[in-house]
């Protein structure tokens, strides 16, 4: 996939252009690229994603800015998944954000040569939101490319946000968090030295850095998988503060289910959640503490067998 500085390569083809945050690459999301994947094939556009490097909200409405779904290289790795041919990320910052929709036309879709430009229902740009659809269309007939609106993707009527799967998450209800997202939702890291206490109990934890990328559920213990080396194992997943046994930041670790051989130091990981098997909860004594994660693993194992 090629990242866009600017314009365009003199020698790659004129593009289908997708605009959007692209902050879940949910369903809704994916049915927008889906569509877009598909117009630049059928009309021999390079398929290309305009989009922004941080939510608006960080010039727009400081004080509420969501912590992201995902990061910056998983969003780029579901986009070379999905098949685009070219990256656009522009700097939201509060030049972009006051730009009139005719400058914002001008200085980003006219050097991608778009020819085709889609966007989501009831798509808004511009400064304050001025420009909707219907201006988006008659500076295409300007400037030479088409608009194509796609409607949201529903689950029961309602439409599929961000915000609602962040929601889910945070409720720990990771199973409709991943219908919502078309995949398993995961976390990516590398693994770094902890205080080996799960070893010591006899259940050894890859300890995920806290700069992993992928927004934690709700604190607890979750069945899933860890991908190593290109391996994917069964795994049961912490996440939590561990104050049963001191008070430390919030962290994922990561227990390979029938597996204390692994090295994963200074590896990079992904962890999946697949079932919550319990939410958090607090232990008086290590062997009490022994004795639930003993339950937990064999939960998590029982779930993904499943």
């Amino acid at each position: 996939m090629f990242r866009v500085l600017g314009e365009l390569p003199a020698d790659f083809a004129d593009s289908a252009v997708a605009i959007g945050k692209f902050d879940g690459v949910h369903l809704g999301h994916q049915q927008l690229l889906h569509e877009l994947v598909e117009t630049a094939e059928e009309l021999g556009l390079a398929a290309t994603v305009l989009t922004f490097d941080r939510h608006p909200n960080f010039v727009l409405d400081p004080e509420n800015v969501p912590k992201p779904l995902i990061g910056p290289s998983q969003r780029i790795d579901f986009f070379e998944s999905l098949g685009i041919d070219a990256l656009s990320i522009l700097t939201f910052d509060k030049v972009l954000a006051e730009l009139s929709p005719e400058e914002f036309v001008s200085q980003y879709l006219v050097p991608l040569r778009a020819r085709v430009v889609l966007v989501g229902q009831g798509f808004r740009f511009g400064a304050g939101g001025r420009g909707d659809v219907v201006q988006l269309k008659n500076l295409g007939t300007t400037h030479g490319f088409q608009v194509r609106e796609v409607s949201h993707v529903e689950v029961d009527g309602h439409k599929i946000s961000t915000s609602d799967i962040r929601a889910l998450l945070d409720q720990g209800r990771v199973e409709v968090a991943n219908m919502l997202l078309g995949r398993l939702h995961s976390t990516v890291g590398v693994v770094e030295h902890g205080r080996k206490l799960g070893r010591k109990l006899g259940f050894p934890t890859a300890n995920l850095a806290r700069s992993s990328e992928g927004y934690l559920p709700a604190d607890g213990v979750y069945a899933g998988y860890l991908t190593a080396d290109g391996v994917r194992y069964p795994a049961a997943h912490s996440i939590g503060t561990n104050d049963s046994i001191e008070a430390v930041p919030r962290l994922l670790e990561s227990h390979v289910i029938g597996r204390d051989d692994l090295d994963l130091y200074g590896k990079t990981v992904v962890c999946e959640y697949v079932a919550q098997v319990r939410g958090w909860a607090k232990f008086d004594s290590i062997e009490t503490l022994t004795g639930q994660i003993a339950a937990d693993v064999a939960r998590a194992k029982k779930l993904l067998d499943e």
